[in-house]
């Protein structure tokens, strides 16, 4: 007070707290559309999600597929078998990297030689809310995706559900550690996200989809000679993992965990049903599909990842001695290029498997709200999204679910495309906002 006049306080400015409830409630109808909502709807989400998780683990019935080849395959090393060409469960051999073998390793040992399977479910469900939880994370970063999407990416999906808790697969935990590093590498932790990227590669090597991104945005970021450690530390984390088994047979362990030409099995394909058997798997279709992969990604690294006006070759060199200015790439540009590429490798998969829905679910929004046709309807988006989750609920795969989903590969890999590349280092946006998501 001064001179006797009493200055008054903004409405509302004494509650804080009423004031933000009273907007929002103003706001209710847009609290599914505007992005700025995008926390609060994905916190009400998770929260549902522990008792949908919870209701499905006691309410409907656990199918055994691989649970038990996996602890048959670990309980061969804990008796002292480490030639991974003697390891094998019911399955078949044991196909998967070290990091797999001490994860599961673990899961053996809390649920009681794996008997414990309903442990075992509920160890899944908090993998499964852990992941959630930085995937969430990532949409909150980067605005990008009206909240209501999010339903669709939790609640509604059966066979997300399925893969984690009533299933088991080993897909899920390498997926878990790949977000994590996803969520490093976009708070700027680049060395450490490497450790985590090279983890998730040991439990599962579908991971791999997402290096030829990787391999760009490191170059992009620190040019060559910065990025040789980095891929080093990489290596040499697969090399620690792999040591007991590399010592025994290293032939053995290397054709084996990491068997890229793995022959698929005609009847559990995905995506590939409206082939006769003969041509899914003769070799020449299969060389096809790789051709197809690598071009895909190089037409993306040179025309839509790399910055217009700069030349490829750039991009070996220090950021500080390139022609154009170098500068950070943005959260949006590290989120594209990592979910792009491996989005390609499932398009061009020689074959997909039901659990293999996983390995790209969670990116599916992100992908289908960057692309460059700016004015396509919101439904048409969820009706891809609807399309896509039906293709892979139906079971066994049919020529039509299988057509259907390539269709919707190709549509979102065509959205993909038309987007504008990235801007030139020296207009775009610098480093991120923080925001309450971090």
């Amino acid at each position: 007070m001064a001179g006797g006049v009493v200055r008054k306080k903004p409405p509302g400015s004494a509650f804080p707290l009423r004031t933000t409830l009273q907007a929002l409630w103003q706001e209710k109808h847009l609290v599914l559309f505007k992005t700025e909502y995008t926390f609060l709807v994905v916190s009400v989400l998770w929260l549902l999600e522990i008792g949908i998780n919870v209701w499905v683990i006691q309410k409907v019935a656990y199918t055994e597929i691989d649970w038990k080849a996996y602890m048959d395959e670990v309980e061969g090393v804990l008796n002292g078998t480490y030639d991974y060409t003697e390891l094998k469960g019911d399955t078949g051999p044991l196909v998967y990297p070290a990091g797999f073998v001490y994860i599961f390793t673990a899961l053996y040992y809390i649920t009681s030689s794996g008997v414990n399977i309903r442990l075992g479910q509920y160890i899944f469900a908090v993998f499964y809310l852990i992941t959630l939880l930085l995937v969430f994370r990532i949409y909150c970063r980067i605005k990008k995706v009206p909240p209501y999407v999010f339903f669709f990416m939790c609640c509604a999906s059966y066979r997300i559900h399925s893969i984690f808790v009533l299933r088991l697969f080993n897909d899920p935990v390498a997926m878990m550690l790949l977000f994590a590093a996803v969520n490093l590498f976009i708070d700027g932790h680049w060395s450490l996200g490497c450790c985590i990227y090279s983890l998730a590669v040991s439990v599962k090597m579908n991971v791999l989809l997402f290096a030829p991104g990787l391999l760009f945005l490191l170059l992009s970021e620190f040019g060559l000679i910065r990025t040789i450690p980095k891929l080093g530390l990489c290596a040499a984390i697969q090399l620690l993992l792999g040591l007991p088994f590399l010592l025994e047979n290293p032939v053995g362990y290397v054709s084996r965990a990491f068997d890229l030409g793995r022959q698929f099995i005609f009847k559990w394909t995905v995506n590939w049903r409206f082939l006769p058997e003969w041509l899914f798997l003769n070799r020449y279709f299969h060389f096809l599909l790789l051709a197809a992969h690598l071009l895909g990604l190089l037409l993306f690294a040179l025309r839509r990842w790399k910055r217009s006006g700069e030349s490829p070759l750039e991009l070996l060199k220090e950021p500080g001695k390139r022609k154009v200015p170098a500068q950070k790439n943005t959260i949006n540009q590290i989120v594209l290029i990592l979910f792009t590429s491996n989005f390609i490798g499932m398009c061009f998969s020689r074959s997909l498997h039901y659990q293999f829905y996983v390995w790209y679910f969670h990116t599916l929004p992100y992908l289908l709200w960057s692309g460059g046709v700016k004015k396509m309807a919101h439904l048409l988006r969820v009706l891809i999204l609807g399309l896509v989750e039906l293709s892979w609920n139906t079971y066994p795969s049919t020529c039509s679910s299988s057509i259907a989903l390539h269709v919707c590969h190709l549509i979102i890999l065509f959205w993909l495309w038309l987007a504008p590349p990235l801007a030139s280092a020296g207009t775009q946006a610098k480093g991120p906002i923080k925001d309450k998501c971090q």
